[in-house]
């Protein structure tokens, strides 16, 4: 039985390179996003290499589209094994929090922390039933360190590890397992909002996506609360392919 991966915020980026990923290694995948464009040619894609895809344009910090999400998802495959909590904003460039808007303030954390929140919530009861799910949430450096300028982006990022803990704790030997993923600096849209100069080597989303894969569906591979960092995964398991 092939398995069911989720996956938020699919259209570009980090989200584009997971489903193509995920797409390679014969899974079944239910992925959204806000722009519908994108993510139809996402959707194609993930078909070409012969993925089953169910494809949702929705925006996941509202509770009606994350209803409206699984529900259609669910529907098509009967469950959800993997969820990958990955769609985020980071907000205006390099701003000081002394000069952040207010109305993007609550913007990026309500996209970023309560996102993860409600498709959690939703999906959580059907991986329950069967005793069996992993959910990755994907953080970042500046989720566990404060960076200037990076304002509502990296209190976001706080918030979801937090967030990534207390379900961990709380779903403990349920067989339902919450990590967290930090992927890095990639060469994606966002890290050149946030360093708009930058001057240094990027990764490449496609190589940190095989991370996911491996957290994700290597089931001996204990997942439970635990942070991980995509490059040292990958030097500490080698070539993933």
């Amino acid at each position: 039985m092939k398995t069911v991966v989720m996956i938020t915020g699919a259209s570009k980026g980090l989200g584009r390179a997971l489903t193509l990923a995920f797409a390679k290694q014969g899974v079944r995948l239910a992925i959204c996003a806000r722009g519908e464009e994108l993510l139809r040619k996402v959707e194609m894609e993930a078909q070409e290499l012969g993925a089953e895809v169910v494809a949702v344009t929705a925006d996941i910090s509202k509770a009606k589209d994350v209803e409206r999400f699984v529900s259609i998802a669910e529907e098509a495959f009967g469950r959800i094994d993997v969820l990958i909590n990955n769609a985020s904003i980071f907000g205006p460039g390099p701003t000081l929090l002394a000069d952040y808007p207010d109305h993007d303030f609550a913007e990026v954390l309500r996209v970023n922390a309560i996102n993860p929140f409600l498709v959690t919530k939703r999906v959580l009861p059907g991986m329950l039933t069967k005793n069996k799910g992993r959910i990755l949430n994907v953080t970042s450096d500046a989720g566990n360190t404060g960076y200037a300028e990076w304002g509502a982006y990296g209190i976001s990022k706080f918030a979801v590890e937090g967030l990534t803990q207390t379900w961990a704790d709380e779903l403990q030997d349920t067989g339902v397992s919450v990590c967290m993923v930090d992927p890095g600096e990639m060469d994606t849209e966002m890290h050149w909002i946030a360093v708009p100069d930058c001057d240094y080597e990027l990764d490449d989303p496609n190589d940190t996506a095989k991370a996911f894969v491996s957290i994700a569906l290597n089931e001996s591979l204990e997942v439970n609360g635990i942070r991980f960092e995509t490059q040292s995964f990958l030097e500490e398991k080698g070539d993933i392919q």
